[in-house]
C-alpha cells in the first residue's frame, strides 16, 4: 500500500492529497486486478506506474525532495526489471524480445544514473524511450477490442 514518507508528511502540505490520491490509485488497480484483468490490461498498467514514478520522480528531484525522488525512481525501476523485463519470453520472443531485454536493461541504467546525479534529462530521456512502447501497446489493445 501506498504512503507518505515520514518526511514528506512533516514538511509538506500537499502531502495529504498526494497520499490519498495514491490510495485512491490503489484500490483502482486492485479492483482491475481483482476483476480479472487481462494479460494486455497488466502490462499497459505497468506502463501507466512507469510513467506516473517517472513524474513523481521528476516533481520530487524539482522540489528538492531525494527520498521521495529515489522511492519513485526505485519503483520504476522494479517495474522495469520485475514487470516489463521479467515477463519477457526470450527463447520464443525472437529478435523482439532480445531488443526489448536490451531496451529495459539500459533503462535500468539510466534509471539509477538519474537516481545518483539528480539528472532530469535521464528521466526524460527514460520516458522518451518508454513512449512509443505505452503508445504502441494501447494500439494494440483498442485493435485487440474491435477484432472481438
Amino acid at each position: 500500500m501506498f504512503s507518505a514518507s515520514p518526511a514528506l508528511r512533516r514538511t509538506d502540505p500537499r502531502s495529504a492529497a498526494f497520499a490519498a490520491g495514491g490510495l485512491y490509485r490503489q484500490v483502482g488497480v486492485e479492483s482491475q486486478l481483482a476483476g480479472g484483468a487481462t494479460p494486455h490490461r497488466l502490462v499497459a498498467m505497468l506502463f501507466e506506474g512507469f510513467m506516473e514514478q517517472l513524474a513523481i520522480a521528476r516533481g520530487a528531484l524539482r522540489d528538492g525532495q531525494p527520498v521521495i525522488k529515489g522511492e519513485a525512481i526505485g519503483r520504476a525501476v522494479r517495474i522495469v526489471e520485475e514487470g516489463l523485463r521479467a515477463g519477457l519470453d526470450l527463447r520464443a520472443g525472437g529478435t523482439l524480445a532480445r531488443d526489448l531485454n536490451d531496451l529495459y536493461s539500459y533503462l535500468s541504467l539510466r534509471l539509477t544514473h538519474a537516481n545518483l546525479r539528480n539528472d532530469e534529462a535521464a528521466l526524460d530521456e527514460c520516458q522518451r524511450l518508454v513512449l512509443p512502447l505505452q503508445e504502441a501497446w494501447t494500439a494494440i489493445g483498442a485493435e485487440a477490442a474491435v477484432a472481438r
